[in-house]
């Protein structure tokens, strides 16, 4: 069986990694590609226009929490020196999770039975601020969950090899100062191989890295079944 059947086959109803009194009814798909045309209304490079759009996004719709993001080919992270590069191939602008954008302090829950592998606070401007990984092994297979632009709390007495369970609050949603200053959201990302990373991982890559990455991090919507 493949890496991507057997992560589908974990489970028949959507596994939620945020926001437990929610049901699926307040989620909401959008799209923060480079071909959103509303997008170049406002400055990108300012977390607190973000916000804004998020929000009104949000309200207009009568939803709570919007998703997606996934090989998602993003303009917004030209703002940040942390993912440019002098050839436009190796400029890493295609996300690699899929996103949840809601409210700062929203809870974020453990994907899957395991226990912490590692964390971090990733403090370059456009980074994933407090990050969490978390280490599964199910019916001998080992993979990684993580949980990226978290606050600080969630990380500040956490511990190497803890034991969660599925459905565990892990932690709570960071605020742009915090977060790699982007609007309140969960990066959520799906890692087969590590490759030795602590408290971090490429959610973000560049075309001439996305035949690897692309099939070491698969769509997490196999177990999310969000769309």
């Amino acid at each position: 069986m493949d890496f991507n059947t057997f992560l589908f086959r974990l489970s028949k109803t959507p596994v939620k990694v945020i926001a437990p009194i929610l049901d699926f009814e307040s989620y909401v798909p959008i799209d923060l590609s480079k071909d959103n045309n509303a997008l170049e209304n406002f400055d990108t490079s300012c977390s607190q226009s973000w916000i804004t759009y998020i929000n009104n996004y949000l309200q207009t719709r009568n939803k709570l929490i919007a998703f997606g993001g996934y090989l998602e080919v993003r303009s917004i992270y030209s703002r940040s020196a942390y993912f440019n590069a002098e050839s436009l191939s190796d400029e890493r602008n295609i996300h690699l999770g899929v996103d949840l954008w809601c409210s700062s302090e929203t809870p974020v829950l453990a994907a899957f039975d395991g226990v912490v592998h590692s964390f971090k606070d990733n403090t370059n401007f456009g980074d994933y601020g407090p990050t969490i990984i978390l280490k599964h092994c199910i019916d001998s297979v080992t993979f990684y969950t993580l949980y990226g632009h978290l606050s600080r709390s969630s990380i500040k007495t956490l511990s190497k090899n803890r034991q969660v369970v599925k459905e565990q609050t892990i932690g709570w949603l960071g605020s742009s100062e915090v977060n790699g200053d982007y609007a309140p959201h969960l990066h959520f990302q799906i890692i087969k191989d590590i490759d030795g990373f602590e408290g971090d991982y490429p959610g973000v890559s560049s075309q001439n890295g996305l035949a690897y990455y692309s099939d070491n991090c698969p769509d997490p919507n196999l177990i999310l079944k969000l769309y």
